[in-house]
């Protein structure tokens, strides 16, 4: 694989580096290893003093693994999954993503070098226990499975109308976009709270006891003489916390929830698009991890709304609508435009979270225009090496290749995007795109409707392990890339891992996959859930469907199991009234409905917006609506 330097010469940034590091997402701190250490003062080649160390932490946190050594200085650090090099991880410390059970007996190692030589570490074991309660990011995890494994009171027996049903609705000012997020356990007001926090389109968070109904803290993230944004045309009159936001029980004094808001000046019509980390006890703003931080970006190019050879990010010509990903200390925002009004272009902006001080820019649209990431509201995926994938949406794709067979000018529109961050500086590591991309642009047939979601690795018939990744978009067809060589771009044909189907296409995606138990859930428009089994390291015909349909925009599936045993599969019908189906899962797939919320007559009713996620959570299942959270459980 080529250096980022080879790949992009003309759209490479450098913004200085803030301390990045601490805890990501999960429900307790950092587990394993001891705090890093400095480098200790000597001469000669480098020699290592203080081994990683084991360690074990529950599902859904974090791990840390630590060394310090010694030899004349600058030493260098590199560490490793086994003997894959993890991207960015160049300090005395290494915090892995938020775990997953099936990250249990990974082995890391770390080079160290200096101008007379290297050594390399013993080998340090990770082993991953016990699930989280928690619901701290989009889709459950980082790789964006949709699974909460941790469910023991919602089953496919208690699930029906007899017995499971909506509880209540939790009402807030505004419409609710962002997936509800989820804390068991959090101290507030003296005393402890299962928690549910909820954002809206008014620029308010808010957090409720989903248990008693009880709003515990609302802050309206509106600065002094603002009000929520809106869209050049009004096309949507109402924009404000449209991302599902990010939480870290591990940052500030008890614990951080970031989220990005768009205001408007009300004298000025100025626009406003800001990064707040708020205290998950009391809503207030984390001034001491710097919030809330303005968002402001440059980079290099020539492409839609630039001047003198620089592209600018406008934030009233744009929204954060996918959701935020958290990933080894930095916090990222993906950007989409306003009904795809110009001028746009597609931008990836880092922060880091201790300090909320941005740690890098990248624009892969930067002499071009359009595309963006979107996804319908899902978040970039994020594979254990560091990598982040997603789809960008239609927009210039510039087909004359460099050496490398990417795009010479750097314009990634309409593409399965890998992206590495190393230092200050995002670079596109791989990529795919469609052999027809243009035609797919031209017709509004973009990639970027969907989600990307990275599945655990699988191992074909000749016993080599795959590093696989899934996404689909509006031309309904299912892409499957090899990570390790996602395909680039053929004019002729598309040089894929894996597409499905391979005759008619599905219908388009306007959400993201989920993964359970060796299954792929997909909830394409006007198809039913569709279940396809992984056989041999690749998607299988599918197995198993609902026994209902789901019309535009489709449905975004996510499973609740207690390991796995007593899965279900959730999904929600954009109808009005809306509805509310569990399908319990079957060694096929899935099974016929079990519990749909209008079996009960007008009991269960309830609307909700487009673009929605449910979340499951120790037994309660959450849905967002216009003004509020629908609450499911058990009656």
């Amino acid at each position: 694989m080529r250096g980022p330097g080879r790949i992009l010469p003309l759209v490479s940034l450098l913004l200085s580096v803030a301390a990045v590091g601490g805890g990501c997402v999960g429900n307790q701190r950092n587990g394993g290893g001891a705090i890093g250490v400095a480098d200790a003062s000597s001469t000669g080649a480098p020699s290592i003093i203080s081994q990683p160390t084991n360690a074990s932490v529950t599902v859904s946190t974090t791990a840390t693994f630590s060394v310090q050594a010694t030899g004349a200085p600058p030493l260098s650090y590199q560490w490793s999954l086994g003997t894959t090099v993890i991207a960015g991880a160049t300090s005395t410390n290494y915090i892995t993503p938020p775990t997953a059970l099936a990250d249990s007996g990974d082995t890391f190692t770390v080079t160290v070098s200096n101008s007379l030589g290297s050594v390399t570490s013993s080998v340090a074991k990770l082993t991953v226990v016990a699930a989280s309660l928690d619901v701290t990011t989009y889709h459950n995890d980082v790789a964006r499975t949709g699974q909460y494994l941790s469910e023991t009171a919602l089953t496919p027996s208690n699930v029906n109308y007899n017995s499971f049903g909506l509880l209540r609705t939790l009402l807030v000012d505004g419409r609710v976009d962002a997936q509800p997020l989820y804390l068991s356990n959090v101290t507030i007001g003296g005393a402890a709270h299962n928690v549910v926090y909820v954002a809206t389109e008014n620029d308010s968070a808010y957090a409720f006891d989903p248990d008693s109904g009880a709003q515990l803290w609302q802050t309206s993230v509106v600065g002094a003489g603002e009000t929520f944004g809106s869209s050049p045309g009004s096309c949507e009159s109402q924009l404000g916390i449209m991302a599902t936001p990010v939480i870290d029980r591990a940052a500030g004094p008890n614990g951080a929830i970031f989220l990005v808001a768009m205001t408007r000046n009300s004298s000025n019509n100025a626009y406003y698009q800001r990064l707040h980390a708020l205290d998950i006890t009391t809503g207030a703003e984390l001034t001491s991890l710097g919030s809330p931080r303005t968002i402001t970006a440059k980079f290099p190019g020539r492409g839609a709304g630039s001047s003198a050879g620089v592209v600018s990010f406008d934030p009233g010509q744009y929204k954060e609508r996918a959701a935020l990903l958290l990933l080894n200390g930095v916090i990222y925002t993906t950007w989409a435009s306003h009904c795809d009004t110009d001028p746009y272009t597609g931008w990836v902006i880092a922060y880091a979270e201790k300090t909320l001080a941005q740690t890098s820019v990248f624009n892969y649209v930067p002499n071009g225009s359009e595309g963006s990431n979107w996804a319908s509201g899902a978040g970039p995926a994020a594979d254990r090496f560091g990598n982040i994938y997603f789809l960008s949406a239609n927009g210039t794709f510039d087909m004359e290749m460099n050496d490398d067979n990417f795009p010479a000018t750097g314009d990634f529109g309409n593409a399965f995007l890998k992206l590495q961050l190393n230092g200050s500086t995002i670079s596109v590591m791989d990529y795919f795109t469609m052999h027809n991309t243009q035609a797919e642009s031209d017709a509004d047939e973009d990639f970027g409707s969907g989600g990307a979601m990275v599945l655990p690795d699988v191992t074909d018939a000749s016993n080599n392990v795959r590093h696989l990744a899934v996404g689909m978009g509006k031309d309904g067809i299912f892409y499957v890339v090899d990570r390790d060589a996602m395909g680039k771009f053929n004019p002729v044909t598309d040089n894929i891992y894996q597409e499905m189907p391979d005759v008619a296409p599905l219908g388009g995606e306007y959400g993201a996959p989920s993964y359970y138990n060796g299954m792929v859930y997909l909830g394409a428009v006007g198809e039913p859930i569709e279940a396809f089994p992984i056989i041999g390291a690749k998607l299988g015909a599918v197995s198993s469907a609902s026994d209902v349909s789901f019309n535009a925009p489709g449905a975004t599936p996510v499973i609740s199991a207690n390991g796995s045993t007593n899965g279900i599969v959730w999904a929600v019908l954009y109808t009005s009234p809306a509805v509310l189906f569990a399908f319990p899962v079957t060694p096929n797939g899935l099974g016929s409905q079990i519990y749909n919320s209008n079996q009960a007559g007008t009991r269960d009713e309830f609307l909700t917006n487009k673009f929605i996620a449910p979340t499951v959570a120790n037994g309660k299942v959450f849905v967002e609506t216009p003004n509020g959270v629908a609450v499911f459980g058990l009656l």
